[in-house]
C-alpha cells in the first residue's frame, strides 16, 4: 500500500511540473519597468556630456519607468551644457534631475540642467544659481564687451525658455544669469525653480508616483516609481579614466611632467624612459587641456617655457633664457584658465609648487652639462695628453714609452734615454709625441 501511495504521489508532482511547464507565459505577471539612475560629481566636461546620453539611451531601450540623473556640480563648459540639456529635452523616457547629496550644488551649468528636467529635486541643504555665462575668451560678463553681451543675452533667453517649457518660475531663472542670483532648495522650491525637495533617492521615487510629464513628442506619460526595481548605470573605464584627466589640475601636472620628460631627454639623450614618459603625458596633457577650452595663449606660452630652458643648456646666456622661462611658464599657467567657466581652474597652490620644481630640475640639469663640458675628456686615448710617461726603450727619435700600464711608441724632438720621464703632448692614432720633462 505505501509503494502505491509513493508511486502515486510521484505521478501526481510530475503532472503538475509538467501542467506549469507547458501553461502559456502570457498567463505571468509582467515584469516592473525599472528607474534607471545616473550620477557625476565635479565640472560639466565633454565627458560628462556622454555619460548622460548613454545614460538617457539605455533607459530608452529598456522602456524605464524614468530615468534619474543625480548631479552636484560647480559648472562647466556652457558648450557642453548644451549638449546635456539637448538629450534631457528629447528624451523618450521621463527624466528627473536630483541635486544630490546633501549640500550638493547646481551651479552654474548644473541650473541650466536642472531646469530642463521634466522633473526637478533638490536634496536638503543643497543650493542652485550662479549661471551667469562667460564669454568665448574666458572673461567674465562685462557691459562694454560685445561678445560677452551676446552670449548673456543668449544664456537669459535659453534658461528663460527651458523654464516655459517646464512651468516653471522664468523670472527667477533668468536672474541666475543676469544677476547670477543663487538659491537654496527651500528658496527654489518655493520660487517653483524645482518641484520637490527629496532626501534620499527612495523617497524621491516615493513622491514622483503618480505624477504625469509631457515628453518632448507630446506623449504624456504617468510616473509609476514608487516599488519599480532602481538600475544603476556607472561610470565605464574609459569614461573614469577620461573624467579623471579632464580634471584641470591634473591636465596640468601631465603637460609639466611631459615637458620636464622631454627636456632631460634633451639634456641626456639615451635614457629613453624620460622621453617615452614625457610624450605621453605631454599628449594627454593636451588632450585635457583641450577638452576643456584652455587658453591657446597660455599653452603657447608653456611651450615657450620649455623652449627656453633647453636652449639655456646649449646657450651661454648666463641664466638669462632659464629666467625667461622661468616667467613664461608663470605666466601660461596664469592665462590658462584665467576667468573660465565655474568649477574649472588650476589652484594656484599647484602653480607655485610646479614652477618651484621645474625651476630646481633646469638648475639641476644646466649645472650638469656645465660641469660635464668643464671635464677633462676620459674616454678614447686623448684622456693621455699632459700624462707623464717613463722611456722604456731610447728615444732616437722614436722609441717606446710605459703610461697607464701599457707600453706606447713614441717620439721626440732629441735623443731621451731609458728610465727619462716624459711628458705626452699629443697622440696620432696609436703614436705620442713626447718631451723631456724639466
Amino acid at each position: 500500500m505505501k509503494k502505491v501511495i509513493t508511486f502515486s504521489s510521484i505521478i501526481l508532482v510530475s503532472f503538475i511540473m509538467i501542467f506549469g511547464a507547458l501553461t502559456p507565459q502570457a498567463q505571468t505577471a509582467p515584469a516592473e519597468k525599472p528607474v534607471v539612475v545616473g550620477s557625476f560629481d565635479g565640472s560639466v566636461v565633454p565627458v560628462t556630456a556622454e555619460y548622460c546620453k548613454r545614460v538617457i539611451k539605455h533607459a530608452e531601450n529598456l522602456g524605464a519607468a524614468a530615468c534619474v540623473i543625480e548631479i552636484s556640480t560647480p559648472g562647466g563648459l556652457y558648450a557642453t551644457t548644451q549638449e546635456i540639456v539637448s538629450s534631457i529635452t528629447n528624451a523618450k523616457v521621463p527624466v528627473i534631475v536630483y541635486v544630490s547629496p546633501a549640500g550638493g550644488w547646481a551651479g552654474s551649468a548644473g541650473t541650466f540642467i536642472t531646469v530642463s528636467s521634466h522633473i526637478a529635486a533638490m536634496a536638503p541643504g543643497s543650493r542652485i544659481g550662479a549661471a551667469s555665462p562667460v564669454s568665448i575668451g574666458g572673461q567674465e560678463n562685462q557691459p562694454d564687451d560685445v561678445s560677452s553681451k551676446k552670449i548673456s543675452e543668449d544664456a537669459a533667453a535659453w534658461i528663460r525658455s527651458l523654464a516655459q517649457l517646464r512651468e516653471k518660475n522664468a523670472d527667477a531663472a533668468e536672474k541666475t544669469v543676469t544677476e547670477s542670483k543663487s538659491y537654496s532648495d527651500t528658496e527654489a522650491l518655493k520660487l517653483n525653480l524645482i518641484d520637490l525637495i527629496a532626501k534620499d533617492l527612495e523617497y524621491l521615487l516615493e513622491d514622483v508616483d503618480g505624477q504625469t510629464v509631457t515628453l518632448n513628442s507630446g506623449q504624456e506619460v504617468r510616473l509609476e516609481t514608487k516599488d519599480a526595481p532602481v538600475e544603476r548605470v556607472p561610470l565605464n573605464s574609459i569614461e573614469n579614466i577620461l573624467l579623471y584627466v579632464s580634471n584641470p589640475d591634473l591636465a596640468y601636472i601631465l603637460m609639466t611632467i611631459g615637458m620636464a620628460g622631454i627636456m632631460v631627454e634633451i639634456y641626456s639623450p639615451g635614457l629613453i624612459f624620460p622621453g617615452v614618459l614625457g610624450a605621453i603625458s605631454l599628449l594627454l596633457g593636451l588632450y585635457s587641456l583641450g577638452t576643456l577650452n584652455a587658453s591657446w595663449g597660455g599653452v603657447l606660452l608653456m611651450i615657450l617655457a620649455f623652449a627656453l630652458f633647453v636652449a639655456e643648456a646649449f646657450a651661454a646666456s648666463n641664466g638669462l633664457l632659464a629666467a625667461g622661462g622661468i616667467v613664461s611658464f608663470i605666466s601660461g599657467s596664469l592665462l590658462l584658465f584665467s576667468g573660465g567657466p565655474p568649477g574649472i581652474g588650476i589652484n594656484i597652490g599647484l602653480i607655485v609648487a610646479t614652477t618651484l620644481i621645474l625651476t630646481a630640475l633646469v638648475v639641476i640639469l644646466v649645472i650638469a652639462i656645465v660641469r660635464g663640458q668643464k671635464k677633462a675628456i676620459t674616454t678614447g686615448n686623448h684622456y693621455l695628453i699632459g700624462k707623464e710617461a717613463v722611456v722604456r726603450a731610447d728615444l732616437q727619435p722614436e722609441g717606446m714609452v710605459f703610461v697607464a700600464g701599457e707600453l706606447w711608441t713614441a717620439a721626440a724632438d732629441d735623443t731621451i734615454k731609458a728610465g727619462e720621464r716624459v711628458l705626452i703632448t699629443e697622440i696620432d692614432g696609436l703614436k705620442l709625441t713626447v718631451k723631456r720633462l724639466d
